[in-house]
């Protein structure tokens, strides 16, 4: 049985992870789940987002989704504006209560980051966002081409991955 610590993909699963419970604890005295918190930093990320498009940014199902805008909605987080031309289509934004708690979020995020951080060099902090931020781009590369991959060759990496089954071809 191989060593999943040797394994990227396993590592990065890990760390996430570990990075998620982290600020989970750390967000829950503001009274936040994971999923509200989580809820929050999406569609500040992409506000006006449609019910449909915010399940997708959560990777949850559509009632699901439905279900977590009503609680965020009941607390003043959001609110849901209907589309011009389609009453059926609502829009989901952020109210100015929201605004301020992520501002209050981000301030956390940034401490855990900073505290898993702490023991690299700033040289080595700096070189590991470099070496993600490649990373993320084969990703979505692989993701959003054509067949899988924009006419780039698939690393090895996500080669292995696709063979383990953690990655859909």
């Amino acid at each position: 049985m191989p060593n999943t610590d040797e394994f990227a993909g396993a590592m990065i699963a890990d760390v996430a992870r570990l990075l998620r419970t982290a600020f989970d604890r750390r967000v829950r005295k503001l009274g936040l789940t994971r999923a509200q918190w989580l809820g929050l930093t999406r569609l500040y990320r992409r506000p006006g987002a449609s019910q449909s498009e915010f399940a997708d940014m959560m990777e949850i199902e559509k009632a699901t989704a439905g279900r977590l805008v009503d609680r965020l909605e009941a607390k003043g987080w959001v609110q849901r504006r209907g589309q011009n031309g389609d009453r059926r289509v609502k829009r989901i934004y952020l109210t100015r209560e929201a605004e301020r708690v992520h501002k209050r979020i981000w301030r956390i995020a940034e401490a855990t980051v900073d505290d898993a951080l702490a023991d690299l060099s700033t040289q080595e902090s700096a070189q590991l966002m470099r070496l993600l931020a490649r990373v993320k781009k084969s990703l979505v590369a692989v993701v959003d081409g054509p067949a899988g991959h924009n006419g780039l060759a698939v690393p090895r990496a996500v080669r292995a991955l696709r063979l383990n089954g953690s990655v859909a071809p």
